[in-house]
C-alpha cells in the first residue's frame, strides 16, 4: 500500500511496524515512539534520519526515516489544542505495518488540529481536520504497539493511541509496568479535556462550574492510592494548572 505521509513524501506500507513502547508525555502532550531517551538522543539520531520535524516558528509532528534503509525509525506526535466531544468513527480494523519512504528527502509533517478521548479513556484519537470526524478511515496502520496511523483518501491524517493511561509518563521516561488502575484511565479523560480548549478557556476565565471540575480532579488524584505513579503525572499538571491561573 502507498501513502503519502505529510506535505511531500511518499511511502509504502512494510511488514516491519516499530517495535519501541509508546511514552505519553503528559507534560507536554507528546507521544513518542523511539529508541532514544532523552531530548539528546533525539539530537544524535537527527544526522541518520530525513524527515520532518519541529523548526523554529513550526507546528510540525516528527516524523523520521533511517537515510540508510529509509525505513521509519521513529516519530513524535503532538496532541492538538481543542478537544471534540464526537467519537471518530473506528473504521477498518488495524494492519500492523512499517513504512519506507519512496525517497531521501524533508517534508513538512504538520500537526494534527483536533482530538477526541473517550469518557473511559479507551482511545486518543487525534485528526488534521475536524471535517474528517464523521468521515471513516480508509485504513488504520498499526505503526507501533497501540499507535495506529489513519489513512483518509490516500495519505496520513490523523492518529489513534490506544489505552493511552497504559503509557503515561513525564518527559522521556519509561511509563510505569502494569496496566492503569480503572480510576487512572478516568481521570485522564477529564485531564484531557481540562487541559484544553473549550474547557481550558474557562478556566482561564475563572468560570465557577470550570474551576469545581478542575478542583474535584485535583482533589480525586490527590487522593487516589493506587496506580500512583501515572496518577502523580497527572496531579503535576492539574496542580499547576491551578497555580498557574488562580485568581
Amino acid at each position: 500500500m502507498k501513502v503519502t505521509v505529510g506535505d511531500g513524501m511518499t511511502a509504502a506500507t512494510t511488514g516491519r511496524p516499530l517495535a519501541y513502547t509508546p511514552r505519553f508525555d503528559f507534560r507536554d502532550l507528546q507521544l513518542i515512539v523511539a529508541g532514544y531517551a532523552d531530548p539528546a538522543g533525539r539530537e544524535r539520531e537527527l544526522p541518520e534520519t530525513f524527515g520532518s520535524m519541529r523548526w523554529l516558528w513550526s507546528q510540525d509532528d516528527y516524523v523520521r526515516f533511517d537515510r540508510g534503509s529509509r525505513e521509519l525509525r521513529s516519530l513524535t506526535f503532538f496532541v492538538p489544542a481543542q478537544y471534540v466531544s464526537e467519537a471518530v468513527d473506528r473504521g477498518p480494523r488495524t494492519r500492523a505495518a512499517g513504512l519506507r519512504a519512496d525517497a531521501v528527502g524533508e517534508f513538512g509533517m504538520p500537526g494534527t488540529t483536533v482530538f477526541h478521548c473517550d469518557p473511559d479513556a479507551g482511545a486518543l484519537t487525534c485528526l488534521a481536520d475536524v471535517r474528517l470526524l464523521g468521515e471513516e478511515p480508509d485504513a488504520r496502520l498499526g505503526i507501533a504497539p497501540d499507535v495506529d496511523l489513519l489513512v483518509y483518501e490516500g495519505a496520513v491524517a490523523g492518529w489513534c493511541l490506544g489505552d493511552p493511561a497504559r503509557y503515561l509518563t513525564d518527559g522521556f521516561a519509561e511509563p510505569p509496568s502494569g496496566p492503569p488502575a480503572p480510576a487512572t484511565r478516568l481521570r485522564l479523560a477529564e485531564c484531557l479535556e481540562l487541559v484544553s480548549s473549550p474547557l481550558v478557556d474557562r478556566v482561564m476565565d475563572e468560570a465557577p462550574e470550570a474551576w469545581q471540575r478542575l478542583r474535584a480532579v485535583e482533589r480525586a488524584l490527590r487522593e487516589q492510592w493506587e496506580d500512583r505513579a501515572r496518577a502523580d503525572v497527572l496531579h503535576g499538571v492539574i496542580s499547576r494548572l491551578i497555580e498557574d491561573y488562580e485568581g
